[in-house]
């Protein structure tokens, strides 16, 4: 009888099977929070779901109710933001004036700064748009990313970062480059690198950095079919902290007027022992400004590059970083730091399409 007890033993009642569960679990939560390219994503607030996006506020909503603090001197932090509406209005019919745009955004300071006037920000954000020959994108960008920022009631700079001279677009470097000149400003938290042609529909999409990983906040663009283009995907508007930057010695240098740095730097993520968070496709939409270049963008979009990161993330970076200072000014919406970044090699014709661009 005892033998036949033994026989009758359920599946969880069995040693072997409950100790396979707790190793499954454990196995589980580490990938969730340490592994490679995770999916997590963090929020000090609830989401709604599902979000109507065929019901869109204006993003200049509300934004006259964050008015100065009669004391200044005893203002408390920012607690969560009462005017946070989920789906934005976003078009570009209308070419925005600057002049349009500094008399909707009162608060915004000489260089494109923002501190909430009624209460302490919670996190300081650098914003560092790579820039070359895109002044209506521009506009458009700065039109609708500043009172987005300030919806989130966060302390914030947009700098500008402008490549000279007529040589090919190497939009990794400028991002380095931006983040060392931001760096010499303030001791950001958050170093959060946009494309200027993509344009946030959703102010539930926070533009803080996670404290573990690097952050991915585009996840889902129009133009894509608010669909993600692959899994390796890391581009377009990311966010991570200096340390994380550092950590992976920043973007390759060594990538003139082509695609795959984004590719890189999710590789060097990988390399680094972090995963990415990624922000749900229901919050992170996203619309691409077309004035009759987004199609070959779209189309890079699609795939990731053949890379030998590898063998180049260790002196390609942060730490190779050569260039020459032309301007640093303060203009009313933003920073313009305008450089010299070289001269692009002169490949032979064969090497000029191979997908390893290091």
């Amino acid at each position: 009888m005892a033998f036949g007890k033994k026989m009758s033993l359920s599946r969880v009642e069995n040693p072997c099977f409950l100790l396979f569960l707790i190793i499954f679990q454990a196995i589980f939560i580490l990938i969730l929070y340490r592994g490679s390219n995770s999916t997590v994503y963090r929020t000090s607030f609830p989401l709604p779901r599902p979000l109507d996006y065929s019901k869109t506020e204006d993003v200049y909503t509300n934004l006259s109710l964050f008015t100065p603090a009669p004391d200044k001197a005893n203002m408390r932090y920012c607690t969560e933001s009462p005017i946070l509406v989920g789906p934005l209005a976003v078009t570009f019919d209308t070419l925005p004036s600057e002049e349009m745009i500094i008399s909707k955004n009162p608060y915004v300071q000489s260089g494109g700064h923002y501190s909430p006037p009624h209460c302490v920000a919670r996190y300081k954000t650098a914003v560092i748009v790579p820039h070359k020959n895109h002044e209506k994108h521009l506009q458009h960008f700065l039109y609708y990313l500043h009172p987005f920022l300030q919806r989130q009631q966060i302390n914030y700079c947009i700098y500008l970062i402008h490549q000279a001279g007529s040589g090919p677009f190497n939009r990794a470097k400028l991002l380095n480059v931006g983040v060392r000149e931001a760096m010499k400003d303030d001791d950001w938290d958050c170093l959060l690198l946009h494309d200027v042609d993509l344009i946030p529909e959703n102010d539930y999409n926070v533009y803080v950095c996670d404290d573990y990983f690097p952050k991915q906040l585009s996840t889902a663009i129009d133009k894509l079919y608010y669909s993600f283009p692959y899994w390796s995907f890391f581009g377009g508007v990311i966010a991570l902290t200096p340390e994380h930057y550092m950590k992976i010695n920043g973007f390759p240098n060594t990538f003139w007027d082509k695609d795959g740095e984004d590719d890189d730097i999710a590789e060097r993520i990988a390399i680094a022992g972090m995963g990415i968070d990624r922000v749900p496709l229901y919050v992170g939409h996203y619309k691409m400004i077309d004035y009759g270049q987004a199609a070959e963008r779209v189309q890079n979009l699609k795939r990731p590059a053949e890379l030998n990161t590898k063998k180049t993330w260790r002196d390609d970076g942060m730490n190779s970083l050569e260039y020459k200072l032309l301007g640093k000014k303060k203009y009313r919406l933003y920073v313009n730091i305008t450089v010299d970044i070289g001269a692009a090699p002169v490949l032979p014709p064969e090497g000029k399409n191979k997908g390893n661009k290091a």
